[in-house]
């Protein structure tokens, strides 16, 4: 089994900044290993015509790429005993503003429905480079938990004063600071720091620097017609190695995701070219892509690591997602047939065509 004080460090020995802040690829292996030889999933169909494989492909991603990725945000008390975060990260769909909020509630010891933001608009936040490659948790994600962090420590540090207590006996308890045997309310904490002019609010940036590696593990069971060409999937798993798992209903969602458009690549996607150059189905209507009736059932795993550079722990997955499914897909056709196939997609016409001349 791959460790991580294997081959996989002088892969990064050349990167100054590329480093592991957490490993779990071996527990993704073992995991798709032990699904695959359980013959969970659906039957190989009848007739002696199918053919059945399994294949497996691993991935991994640096969880930033090597830019100048830099962003900042503020967290402050509200007057309510709320908190309000600023960002300049953009929501795309996988669930990062609930990520942050997820962790200003972590950091302040309070629920998520007394977080409110203001992200991507730049007028009003601070500086992002940009929501890409992965970035969302490792940058903004990490300046919020800065901010938060930063925060924490300047309330603690003024109730201590404000109550006579020491620091180390000052803690968040939801809406209050609890100093000792005194418990102070945040409305009233936030009302004596304005009548000193202070604010209780903290900016901090992030930088996309030391960057650390996100590690995955796909497995799919299929059958393939051996006269028609025809595939279908019968079991699929994905296992992941995002560190701490912030929110697992999200963090499912995107891996499930990724695997149907990984299948879309390996099964359907193709872009289509005259002699001239030019792209014959530039148009959705004749380019096909998955539909929720393609998608099979998809078992996702998730790696039990803590990742040293990551906000909370955590660290993102984005494309990491799609990149084993069509290569694992590739190793299943090759154990069924017997044939590598080695052009993307692999339509019914390329499968006939290989196995009609085998």
């Amino acid at each position: 089994m791959i460790g991580p004080d294997d081959k996989m460090e002088s892969v990064l020995e050349g990167a100054s900044d590329l480093t592991m802040g957490s490993y779990g690829l071996d527990q993704c292996v073992d995991a798709v290993e032990k699904a695959l030889a359980s013959g969970r999933g659906l039957p190989k169909p009848e007739g002696e015509d199918w053919l059945e494989g399994s294949g497996v492909a691993l991935s991994m991603l640096d969880c930033v790429p090597p830019t100048e990725q830099r962003s900042g945000s503020e967290v402050a008390l509200l007057p309510d005993a709320r908190y309000h975060f600023t960002v300049g990260s953009v929501e795309i769909g996988n669930g990062l503003v609930t990520a942050q909020q997820q962790v200003v509630a972590q950091v302040m010891g309070c629920p998520t429905a007394r977080v409110t933001f203001l992200n991507a608009d730049t007028d009003k936040t601070p500086y992002d480079s940009g929501t890409f490659a992965s970035v969302g948790m490792m940058v903004p994600t990490k300046a919020v938990e800065n901010a938060a962090v930063a925060l924490r420590a300047k309330m603690l540090a003024f109730a201590a004063r404000t109550t006579g207590a020491r620091v180390e006996q000052c803690r968040l308890d939801d809406d209050a600071v609890l100093c000792g045997d005194r418990r102070v309310l945040l409305t009233e904490l936030y009302s004596a720091a304005r009548a000193q002019g202070d604010e209780l609010a903290c900016f901090r940036k992030a930088y996309g620097s030391p960057r650390t590696v996100a590690f995955m593990a796909y497995g799919v069971r299929l059958a393939v017609h051996r006269v028609t060409g025809e595939i279908r999937i019968l079991f699929s798993i994905e296992a992941v190695d995002a560190g701490v798992v912030m929110n697992p209903n999200q963090l499912r969602g995107q891996a499930i995701g990724g695997v149907v458009q990984g299948i879309g690549w390996a099964l359907q996607e193709k872009m289509v070219y005259n002699d001239a150059g030019a792209v014959t189905n530039p148009t959705l209507r004749n380019y096909r892509i998955p539909t929720f009736a393609d998608a099979p059932i998809t078992e996702v795993f998730f790696a039990d690591t803590f990742d040293a550079i990551g906000p909370l722990g955590s660290k993102s997955i984005a494309e990491n997602t799609i990149n084993p499914v069509a290569p694992a897909i590739g190793n299943a056709l090759k154990a069924a047939t017997g044939v590598r196939f080695t052009a993307l997609p692999f339509t019914e016409d390329r499968i006939f065509s290989r196995l009609a001349g085998a």
